[in-house]
């Protein structure tokens, strides 16, 4: 049978990007305190179409896919991108993968152990060059509160999330880097616009008037992260849900510039 989409195209016309989304795909990753975690992941793949092709065959991207089953992780990244920028004759090849990734944790009540799940997308991009981007969302819960001094003190809330996203001077671990924004949010808290330097642990009863700012958030994870060696560049998004509509301060690394709206 005749290869119709390989064939040449004489309108010289670029597809920019051209692939398969959604694809949910049992996936292995590397996990620092069992070595490998089973979880499952939803890939977006796609390369641009140089404008000598009609078209690419999408059953190619499920056949490398289906190669690469059962050892996905950080090197083979690179690998998996390389098999598409060759057997696609594409200029560059994206992959996106997003999974919920599970760590054990101490709860609040006792020495109880909880799963606490995170979402994570790795973001990797081939053309010339090759760059890895990983982003982790940690969700941040709002402190627990006394109502009105009387009673049984509320439950910890969804106050908003913290998205990190890094690209790798060195080998991080995703717990590593949950556990540096767990450490920001959990040691201090921002009252009436200020930090406080007090360290209040989660179970404290707080004031009403205690409140989460997004700005002084986004900025102690800046000073966190640029602190370590093993990051090339970051950028840090903090969400606040609470009040019925978005808040939200994003601070890029190195620089440490801020935009809040």
């Amino acid at each position: 049978m005749k290869d119709i989409q390989s064939q040449r195209d004489h309108r010289r016309i670029n597809i920019q990007k051209v692939g398969v989304k959604d694809i949910t795909y049992p996936i292995m990753v590397l996990d620092k305190a069992k070595k490998l975690q089973r979880t499952v992941a939803n890939f977006n793949m796609f390369v641009n179409l140089p404008h000598r092709f009609k078209g690419t065959h999408m059953s190619r991207f499920i056949e490398i896919l289906n190669q690469f089953h059962g050892e996905f992780d950080i090197k083979n990244l690179r690998l998996i991108l390389d098999e598409m920028k060759t057997r696609l004759d594409a200029e560059s090849a994206h992959l996106e993968i997003e999974f919920p990734y599970f760590v054990k944790q101490k709860m609040s009540n006792a020495n109880a152990i909880g799963i606490g799940g995170y979402q994570c997308k790795m973001l990797g991009v081939l053309d010339e060059s090759y760059e890895l981007e990983l982003q982790i969302s940690v969700p941040i819960t709002s402190p627990l509160r006394m109502c009105n001094g009387e009673g049984l003190p509320r439950s910890p809330g969804h106050w908003g999330n913290a998205v990190i996203s890094i690209q790798y001077r060195n080998f991080i671990w995703i717990e590593d880097i949950i556990q540096m924004v767990e450490e920001v949010i959990g040691q201090s808290r921002f009252i009436q616009g200020r930090e406080d330097s007090k360290s209040l642990p989660a179970t404290d009863h707080l004031p009403q008037e205690t409140i989460l700012s997004v700005e002084k958030i986004a900025k102690a994870l800046g000073s966190k992260f640029s602190a370590n060696n093993d990051i090339l560049i970051f950028s840090v998004t903090v969400e606040n849900l609470s009040e019925g509509y978005k808040t939200f301060a994003i601070l890029d690394g190195p620089q440490e510039q801020a935009a809040t709206g």
